[in-house]
C-alpha cells in the first residue's frame, strides 16, 4: 500500500527566517499529525508530538541552514519525539487484539475495563487528510488511517513503525530514511522487510475498504434508522454474521449478529431513544452518538462510531466512548433534533 505525496527532498534554499517560519511550519501540520498518529496509535498523543515537534524546529531555527528540506527536517524532529514517546510503553490496542475469543456471557461485558491509555483511538480525517489532490492518491491515504491498520502498525517495534509509514506510506526512498534514522540504507531495507512480514499475519490489513456507493450509503442511512429507533428486527438484517462490536475502554468485544443483539437488547438496553449524526473518521463512516440520561432523557454525548463495511453488511462496530475525542476533533455537542 503506498501513498504518492511531494517528495521527502523538496529544497527551501537558504535559510528560513524566524518571520517566515511559523506559516511553514504551519503548512505541515496534517502531514505530521498524520505521520505522528500512525506512530502512536492515539489521537491525543499525535497533537503533543506535533506540538512539540513544531516548538522544538522553532527553538532550534538558528541551526537550520536550508541544505535539507524544511519538510524533512520537521520529520526527523517528529520521528526522534515519537521514538521518545513509545519507549517504555505497551502498545495501543483494541480489545479484539488482547483476547483471542469473543466475550461471554454477554450479561457480563461490562464487567472489565482498562486506562485510556491502553487503547488505539479514532482520528479524524480533517486533521489528517487531504482535502484535495489526485483520487487515486486521496483513497489510498484514507487507507492508511483504516483503524485496522494502524492497529496493526502498532504491532511493530517503533523504529520499523517508522520505516514502514516513511517508505510505504509517505513514499520515500531508502536513503533517506536511513539519513534520518542515523542507519544504512541496507539496515532500512531489512527492517522494511520485517515489517511488511509482521503485517501479512495481521487480519483485515490487506482487506480493501468498502467504496462508499450507493449500496453502501443506503446501508448507513438504513443503519441510523434502525439504531435510533432501536428496531433490533431491522438492526440485524444489516449485520454481517461475522460482525464484531467492541467499545473501549471496556475489554468487551462480541462476534456475530446474534451475540452483537443480544447486547444491544441487554446491557447496552440504555442506548434506546440514541441520535446519531455522520461524522469522519478514520477514513470511513463513521457517527457521533448521543444517548438520553436522567429525566425527560436529555441527550448528551457518549460516543464516536466507526463502522466498518464488507459487502452490503456492516462488519465492524467500534464505539469510542472517550467524550474528550469530541473537544480535541471540535465536534459540536449540541444534539441533533430527534426526527
Amino acid at each position: 500500500m503506498t501513498v504518492t505525496t511531494s517528495t521527502a527532498t523538496s529544497s527551501v534554499p537558504g535559510g528560513v527566517a524566524p518571520a517566515d517560519l511559523e506559516p511553514r511550519l504551519a503548512a505541515h501540520r496534517g502531514e505530521l499529525t498524520g505521520y505522528c498518529y500512525r506512530m502512536l496509535g492515539s489521537a491525543f498523543d499525535a497533537e503533543d508530538a506535533v506540538q512539540e515537534t513544531l516548538l522544538r524546529a522553532w527553538r532550534s531555527i538558528d541551526g537550520f541552514e536550508g541544505r535539507s528540506a524544511l519538510r524533512s527536517w520537521l520529520y526527523r524532529i517528529a520521528t526522534n519525539v515519537c521514538l521518545t514517546m513509545l519507549e517504555g510503553r505497551t502498545r495501543r490496542a483494541r480489545p479484539m487484539d488482547l483476547s483471542a475469543t469473543a466475550w461471554e456471557p454477554v450479561e457480563a461485558s461490562l464487567a472489565a475495563r482498562r486506562p485510556e491509555d491502553t487503547w488505539l483511538e479514532p482520528m479524524v480525517d480533517a486533521r489528517v487528510l487531504p482535502e484535495a489532490g489526485d483520487p487515486a492518491d486521496v483513497a489510498v491515504a484514507r487507507e492508511s488511517v483504516r483503524l485496522a491498520f494502524v492497529a496493526a502498525l502498532q504491532h511493530l517495534p517503533p523504529r520499523q513503525r517508522a520505516v514502514l509509514v516513511l517508505r510505504e506510506v509517505l513514499r520515500w526512498r531508502a536513503e533517506e530514511v536511513a539519513e534520518l534514522l542515523g542507519t544504512t540504507t541496507a539496515s532500512v531495507n531489512s527492517a522494511l522487510q520485517r515489517a511488511r512480514a509482521t503485517l501479512a499475519t495481521r487480519p483485515d490489513v490487506d482487506a480493501p475498504p468498502a467504496p462508499l456507493d450507493e449500496r453502501h450509503r443506503k446501508l448507513l442511512d438504513e443503519y441510523v434508522a434502525a439504531f435510533e429507533s432501536y428496531d433490533m428486527q431491522r438492526f440485524v438484517a444489516l449485520l454481517a454474521d461475522d460482525v464484531t462490536q467492541n467499545m473501549p475502554p471496556f475489554e468487551l468485544w462480541l462476534e456475530g449478529a446474534d451475540d452483537v443483539v443480544a447486547w444491544m437488547r441487554g446491557p447496552g438496553r440504555q442506548c434506546e431513544g440514541s441520535v446519531l449524526k455522520p461524522v469522519a473518521l478514520n477514513g470511513g463512516p463513521a457517527f457521533a452518538h448521543w444517548k438520553p440520561v436522567g429525566p425527560g432523557g436529555s441527550l448528551v454525548p457518549f460516543a464516536l462510531q466507526a463502522l466498518e463495511l464488507r459487502d452490503g453488511r456492516i462488519h465492524r462496530i467500534t464505539s469510542f466512548l472517550d467524550t474528550r475525542l469530541w473537544d480535541l476533533f471540535g465536534i459540536d455537542r449540541t444534539p441533533p433534533a430527534r426526527t
